[in-house]
């Protein structure tokens, strides 16, 4: 009885993310309104949060100081509607592993690309993962970072679901920078499928 009664306590107070089997998983594509736009809506995705990631400075900002820190999102999933492999075939998808000086018309070391794996299964998945881009862009480096993931910060609420809230700014920005432009030189077909496979 005792047995029961503590599994239905822990039921009570477990968060509903937990029940769930909820995960996340933390990528830098440049501009974080971006890679936000690009993994929200997805089916399996529950929440994208914009922030800073991969730097030692505490609290960072965007309207102070980031230094040391790579724009990123956090991605929240349902592990059992979409796999971490799935969303780094998203993500690869969209950015430009070639531009070792930030994406698109963003440049700077905030601005490069770079996968934080959380533990050894995802550091292999995203190991092969860029092998693969590799592969594919054989003449070429390919400068995206798999780094060991660190503490995310989200970043002022302001910045947050951008795409959303400033829809004609963002989508001026979005085509100024030149981001569709090129990701439909790097990947063609597989970047048009994505977008039609995503509406």
């Amino acid at each position: 009885m005792r047995r029961t009664t503590a599994l239905l306590i822990a039921l009570l107070f477990c968060p509903l993310s937990a029940l769930a089997g909820s995960a996340t998983a933390v990528f830098a594509g440049g501009c974080f309104w971006c890679v936000e736009s690009d993994y929200e809506g997805l089916e399996g995705v529950t929440g994208v949060v914009s922030g800073f990631t991969g730097g030692t400075l505490q609290n960072p900002t965007y309207s102070g100081n980031h230094k040391g820190h790579f724009e990123a999102v956090e991605v929240t999933y349902d592990p059992d509607i979409i796999s971490y492999q799935q969303l780094l075939d998203r993500y690869w998808l969209s950015i430009d592993p070639l531009d070792n000086n930030g994406q698109f018309c963003d440049k700077g070391a905030s601005y490069r690309s770079a996968i934080f794996p959380q533990n050894a299964t995802e550091r292999a998945l995203a190991e092969a993962s860029k092998a693969a881009v590799a592969a594919r862009f054989s003449d070429q480096t390919v400068y995206t970072e798999i780094l060991d993931a660190s503490t995310f910060w989200p970043v002022e609420e302001y910045h947050q679901d951008y795409y959303l809230k400033n829809p004609i700014r963002y989508k001026y920005y979005r085509w100024n920078c030149g981001r569709d432009q090129r990701l439909e030189q790097l990947w063609g077909n597989e970047k048009t499928a994505q977008h039609r496979d995503s509406e």
